[in-house]
């Protein structure tokens, strides 16, 4: 049987704060938790702030807000920009700078306030998404319940995969950023900022100061679909047998001058004085910043945000053998360009493929019914005014084409802004929070939909809504990138993924399933509780175990089997097996 890639662990950090234990889910529908619940998200925000503020100060510094200076200050970069760029270029470029710089941009998806990942660890002036990162990791690592010793001693060396990265690279003073700034400031370049500033150092980062792995590693580069992108690579490494176990995901970390910038004058963003015209405010009014992303509704551009999401895979058979917690699956991820196209930045026709092979996917496996009634997509929903038509539309002639009336349609942008290469990882934390809690996040920075967004079988959920933990059975992610980067998921609930285990292993593994499972779900829960402590048990270990070539064995018998790899030290004596699926087709060479 082709193994099915089972989640058995995520985490993160995003301004939605902690997604392990379905903390940063909780953020987003926090209005609608039991009082438990509730308390249960207070205290997770505190363990991240180290703070004993009162919980409604916690609250509202989370999610899209007003940008904070704690990363740069808006105005004086504004003025700084002004005078260097004069300086440098001249009167004639003088006279455009203030134009360009004029629609400001003062809101933001930023993490949670207080929060500094850089102060868990010694960072080294790592830049920031990769701080996030090793949190990030560590946080998805943490929540298997299961120690990652335990993982290693079980699978060959490689037979773990980790497909991590981003579509920026690293931008700040640390990485890229900070390179290409350094001459005109005056600075020297550091021998870190170009190596540090590399789109896959997220996965370099997690294989040698977390896991110490030795398996397939590597990113894909898809813009806002990256993450898909890589959740993809690592079905596709566990359907095949090539790794059992996957880790999965992208940190972004975009608040920087220069990315507001260059977004701003595409007319991407949602800019402060294009906002105030939506609300009829006048020039000079305050505005409420949490209502700056509007996917679907009346909207003006999407809100910057900063992510790192992650998530554990396991093949079915390793996750039954563990006891690993089973929160769902991944059956699919469909990719498809979009042709020829007039701009990198417009939309085509790729997405209508992807969105339509995992509807089909789906139905495949929950049948019609299910499909829908019990189907609920997570859209790309920037809230810019092109994707609210190019993707409302191809949801309503997609919902048509298999006979769905009421599709339900959410969209959590509107709480943690667009976070780019990792976008498609808050949906995935928002989905898998669901299936824990039972409410669909609603779109509540939309009061009515815009006038050209396609509905006739579209069903926008615009407030939390509650639908029981097993009302889903299977939702579809979908992301759209620019340049024609268009991908969809088919996510598989909790309920469905166990039903599809006991068909494959049958009653009594699922029974040694559930009493392995106990232990992975205290640990897990342990850590829990000591995270909302501020013990947010890190894992990264420098210089740590160092491998070298005495710790490699090789051996090749004389009957011409495989070439063989022993890998000594804290790792199993499991042989990699060196071999060829086309060996003997050419008789004897």
């Amino acid at each position: 049987m082709t193994p099915l890639p089972v989640i058995t662990g995520f985490g993160g950090i995003s301004p939605a704060g902690r997604s392990s234990a379905h903390r940063g889910y909780s953020r987003l529908v926090e209005s609608a938790l039991a009082e438990t619940e509730r308390l249960a998200l207070i205290a997770s925000l505190k363990g991240l702030s180290g703070t004993t503020t009162p919980d409604e100060h916690l609250l509202s510094n989370t999610l899209v807000r007003s940008l904070e200076s704690s990363l740069f200050d808006p105005q004086a970069q504004r003025v700084h920009r002004e005078t260097v760029l004069s300086q440098a270029n001249g009167p004639d470029l003088a006279v455009l700078v203030p134009e360009t710089l004029a629609a400001k941009v003062t809101s933001a998806g930023q993490l949670p306030s207080a929060f500094d990942p850089a102060a868990l660890y010694a960072s080294r002036n790592h830049p920031r998404a990769l701080q996030m990162t090793v949190y990030g990791a560590s946080d998805a690592i943490n929540s298997l319940g299961i120690d990652w010793r335990a993982i290693r001693a079980t699978v060959a060396p490689d037979a773990i995969s980790v497909y991590a990265g981003n579509c920026m690279g690293q931008l700040d003073q640390g990485g890229f950023g900070g390179m290409l700034q350094a001459r005109l400031l005056g600075r020297k370049i550091t021998s870190k900022q170009l190596p540090l500033g590399l789109t896959e150092m997220p996965a370099d980062f997690i294989n040698a100061y977390l896991l110490g792995n030795l398996g397939t590693t590597g990113t894909s580069a898809a813009a806002c679909a990256t993450f898909l992108y890589n959740l993809r690579q690592g079905i596709l490494d566990i359907r095949s047998g090539s790794a059992r176990v996957a880790i999965v995901g992208t940190s972004e970390a975009p608040l920087v001058p220069e990315v507001f910038e260059g977004f701003n004058v595409m007319g991407a963003l949602g800019a402060d004085a294009k906002l105030r015209a939506l609300d009829g405010l006048a020039a000079d009014a305050e505005f409420d910043s949490r209502r700056a992303c509007r996917p679907f509704g009346d909207n003006c551009g999407f809100t910057l945000a900063e992510s790192s999401q992650f998530v554990v895979l396991m093949d079915d058979s390793l996750a039954m053998e563990l006891g690993a917690n089973i929160l769902g699956s991944v059956s699919d991820v469909f990719i498809n360009a979009d042709g020829f196209k007039k701009s990198i930045a417009s939309p085509g026709v790729g997405n209508y493929l992807t969105m339509a092979k995992a509807v089909a996917s789906a139905r495949a496996i929950v049948g019609e019914r299910s499909l829908g009634t019990r189907c609920l997509v997570q859209a790309h929903g920037t809230g810019t005014p092109q994707n609210r038509v190019s993707e409302s539309a191809i949801l309503d002639r997609i919902a048509a084409e298999f006979g769905i009336d009421n599709w339900q349609v959410s969209a959590v942008k509107a709480f943690v802004g667009h976070s780019l290469a990792s976008s498609g990882g808050d949906q995935l934390m928002a989905t898998l929070g669901l299936w824990q809690h039972g409410i669909i996040p609603g779109i509540e920075t939309v009061t009515a939909l815009a006038d050209d967004v396609c509905k006739q079988h579209l069903d926008f959920v615009l407030r939390h809504r509650h639908v029981g933990t097993e009302g889903i059975d299977v939702a579809l992610l979908n992301s759209k990138g620019f340049g024609g980067n268009n991908a969809t998921a088919t996510v598989l609930a909790p309920h469905i993924t166990r039903r599809l285990l006991a068909a494959r292993h049958g009653a009594k593994a699922m029974d040694y399933h559930q009493q392995r499972n106990e232990s992975a779900q205290e640990a897990a829960a342990d850590y829990d509780r000591a995270a909302s402590t501020g013990d947010h048990r890190i894992l990264y270990h420098f210089d740590n175990n160092v491998m070298d070539e005495a710790a490699l064995s090789f051996s090749y018998a004389q009957d011409h089997s495989p070439l063989a790899v022993s890998v000594g030290r804290d790792r199993p004596s499991v042989p990699l097996n060196l071999s060829s699926p086309y060996a003997g087709l050419l008789g004897e060479a």
